[in-house]
C-alpha cells in the first residue's frame, strides 16, 4: 500500500477553528459497515447503542506541555513535551532545533525552570533534564500552555475546551479529540440505557497524528505510547464481549490501546507499559465492534486505522460526502460512527 492511497481533497476552510458548542451539537457521519449512512449530530448518538453494549473512552488529559521560554546565550525557544523518562527527564521537541543540541541550557519564568539538552533523538526530538524551583508539576502548570495543533489559528478562551469532560490522568500531548463531544449529561443518558461507559489509557503523543511520509506504508514507524486496562475494566469489557454486547471506542487512541492489551479474540487481560501497534487495512480487530471518531488529516496512520476498520474505499466515499456536505473537519470539527 501507498501512502498516496489515503490522500482525499480538503479545503481549508473546513478545517475547524473552534469547537462546538454545546459539544455534542458536532454533527455525527453515521456509518453501517454493511451499507447505510445517516447524517446525524452527535446527541444522536444513543439511537446506535444498546443495553449490553460497552463505550471505552480514553481517561488521559492533556499536559499543558509548551514551554516558551529563552536560550542561555540570548534568543527565544519553545518546548514541546512529549514522554516523561523520570521525574524530572523528558522526550520533547525544542525549536529552534538547530540551535539546541546536547549542551544547550534554556530558562522559563524568569528563570524559576530550567532545563538542560542531554540527549538527542530520531527526526529532531531531545531529551531534557529539568531543574526548578517547587515541584515540576507546579512550575508547568504555572508556566506551560495548551499544546493545540498547527492548524489550530485561533485563540481558545478555555483551556476545558480541549479536554474531555471525563479526563483525569495528564500525560498526553494531544487530546484524545472523539470524545471533546460528550457532555455529562450525554454520558448520564448513556449509561442510564444500561451501556457501560469503561475508561481505559492511552497517553497521546504526537506521533500519532504526524501524517506519514514514508512512501511505502509499511515502512512506517509509530512512536510508542503509553497505555494501561486496568485488571476491573478488563473483567468488564470481558464480561460484555461473553454476553454479546458490542464494544465501541471512542477514538483511534482507544482502539490502540484495547488492541494492544487484546490476547485473544473477544478477550482482554490486564496490562500497562509502552505500545507502537500500528492498524491498517489487512489488519484484523480483537476487540472492537465499533468506532467513533472524528475526520482525520490525508495520509495519517489514522485514517488508515480507520480504513482498516471500515475499508479504504469505503473511508474515502466518507470522507468524500463529508466535504460535499461541509463537514468539519480535524480536532475541533465533527465526528463519525462506524458501527
Amino acid at each position: 500500500m501507498k501512502t498516496s492511497d489515503f490522500h482525499f481533497y480538503l479545503p481549508e476552510s473546513l478545517i475547524a477553528q473552534t469547537p462546538t458548542s454545546p459539544r455534542d451539537h458536532s454533527r455525527l457521519l453515521a456509518i453501517r459497515r454493511g451499507g447505510g449512512m445517516e447524517h446525524k449530530h452527535f446527541y444522536d448518538l444513543p439511537e446506535y447503542l444498546k443495553a449490553g453494549d460497552a463505550l471505552v473512552v480514553n481517561r488521559t488529559r492533556v499536559m499543558p506541555a509548551r514551554l516558551a521560554g529563552e536560550r542561555e546565550g540570548g534568543g527565544a525557544c519553545e518546548v514541546l513535551l512529549l514522554t516523561q523518562l523520570s521525574p524530572t527527564r523528558w522526550e520533547a521537541i525544542v525549536k529552534p532545533g538547530r540551535r539546541l543540541h546536547t549542551g544547550a541550557r534554556m530558562s522559563f519564568g524568569g528563570g524559576r525552570l530550567r532545563a538542560d539538552v542531554v540527549g538527542e533523538l530520531d527526526e529532531g526530538g531531545r531529551v531534557l533534564e529539568f531543574l526548578c524551583e517547587g515541584t515540576f508539576e507546579e512550575a508547568l502548570h504555572d508556566l506551560g500552555e495548551m499544546p493545540l495543533p498547527p492548524y489550530i489559528t485561533e485563540t481558545l478562551e478555555d483551556r476545558e475546551r480541549y479536554q474531555t469532560v471525563y479526563s483525569k490522568e495528564e500525560g498526553s500531548a494531544a487530546a484524545p479529540t472523539a470524545g471533546l463531544h460528550f457532555t455529562p449529561e450525554l454520558l448520564a443518558k448513556i449509561e442510564g440505557m444500561g451501556v457501560e461507559i469503561v475508561p481505559i489509557l492511552l497517553n497521546v503523543g504526537l506521533g500519532t497524528f504526524r501524517p506519514v511520509k514514508t512512501e511505502d506504508v509499511d515502512d512506517h514507524v509509530m512512536h510508542s505510547e503509553y497505555y494501561e486496562v486496568s485488571e476491573r475494566d478488563a473483567e468488564r469489557l470481558n464480561a460484555v464481549k461473553s454476553r454479546g454486547g458490542r464494544v465501541i471506542a471512542v477514538g483511534t487512541t482507544s482502539v490502540r490501546a484495547l488492541e494492544s492489551a487484546a490476547v485473544g479474540q473477544g478477550i482482554i487481560a490486564p496490562g500497562r507499559g509502552q505500545t507502537d501497534i500500528f492498524i491498517k487495512p489487512g489488519d484484523s480487530f480483537r476487540m472492537i465492534d465499533g468506532l467513533v471518531t472524528n475526520f482525520h488529516l490525508p495520509g495519517s496512520t489514522l485514517i488508515m486505522l480507520v480504513s482498516a476498520f471500515l475499508g479504504r474505499k469505503e473511508t474515502l466515499e466518507a470522507y468524500l460526502c463529508a466535504v460535499e456536505r461541509g463537514y468539519r473537519f480535524y480536532s475541533f470539527g465533527d465526528a463519525m460512527l462506524i458501527l
